[in-house]
């Protein structure tokens, strides 16, 4: 006598989220919208389909726009996603959150695991809204359990978007690639003013300590740069410091940094 397998359970099935939408088991999809929209190579359906995505691209500014447009003063925070709540980056986090939340601010993240929870947490424990804007992604990582607004994007620039012009400043923790391509994008936005009086704050000396030297020792000695785009960082490991940087640039005269 054979036995069949039992199927497995829902909690043991792949999942993937695109959007509001959720697929598991064979549903889920072997590429992401993102990647499918950018890979030019194959057959020239995508004339056909590109209209199409333009729709799905604006609704996503749409959404986005209209769940976040009350959302007050708020501090968007990057990090890893793969610190457990174990190490010390994860307690600083929930830490910032915490303090930014009492100073008055909404906290806006990734609404990943890792540091991005650590916030999320610190930002409900310090009484302020807790914001996560989710990316489709190869491996899902759904958003964790301390976002209390939460929205999921399939297009990495439409969640971009969000973060800055939603936000009065970034605090960064030590993170990845990730982690760095948002913090340049933020310093290119201030530097070529498309954004105004918009505080970065990076915590963790050490950690950023080797990039601030490249930067000096390399980019600035090249030209690339100059002292002005480094005076655009503050860097510290005081909570307190974070939180008046960015309360400080909040409160100047004329300060206006969101995007319109």
């Amino acid at each position: 006598m054979t036995t069949s397998r039992p199927s497995p359970a829902p909690n043991d099935e792949p999942e993937h989220r695109t959007g509001p939408v959720r697929l598991r088991g064979d549903l889920v999809p072997d590429s992401t919208t993102d990647q499918r929209l950018l890979d030019s190579r194959g057959s020239s359906d995508w004339v056909h389909t590109d209209p199409w995505r333009v729709l799905r691209i604006q609704s996503e500014f749409v959404e986005g726009f209209g769940a976040l447009a009350e959302l007050g003063r708020a501090v968007t925070v990057f990090g890893s996603a793969r610190l457990r709540p174990d190490s010390a980056t994860y307690q600083l986090g929930v830490e910032v959150g915490r303090q930014l939340a009492r100073a008055g601010y909404a906290l806006i993240t990734g609404g990943g695991p890792g540091v991005m929870e650590a916030v999320n947490k610190g930002a409900r424990e310090g009484g302020g809204v807790s914001v996560g804007l989710g990316i489709e992604l190869p491996h899902e990582q759904g958003l964790n359990d301390y976002v209390e607004l939460g929205i999921n994007f399939r297009y990495f620039f439409a969640r971009k978007t969000m973060f800055v012009k939603y936000a009065e400043g970034f605090v960064v923790l030590p993170g990845g690639f990730g982690t760095l391509d948002e913090l340049f994008e933020a310093l290119t936005l201030v530097q070529t003013r498309k954004v105004t009086r918009f505080p970065i704050v990076l915590m963790g000396t050490e950690y950023w300590s080797g990039l601030l030297a490249w930067l000096r020792q390399v980019a600035l000695d090249h030209g690339t740069i100059n002292e002005t785009d480094l005076a655009l960082l503050t860097v510290t490991d005081d909570v307190e410091e974070a939180v008046r940087a960015i309360v400080e640039a909040d409160s100047r005269p004329g300060h206006a940094v969101r995007l319109g």
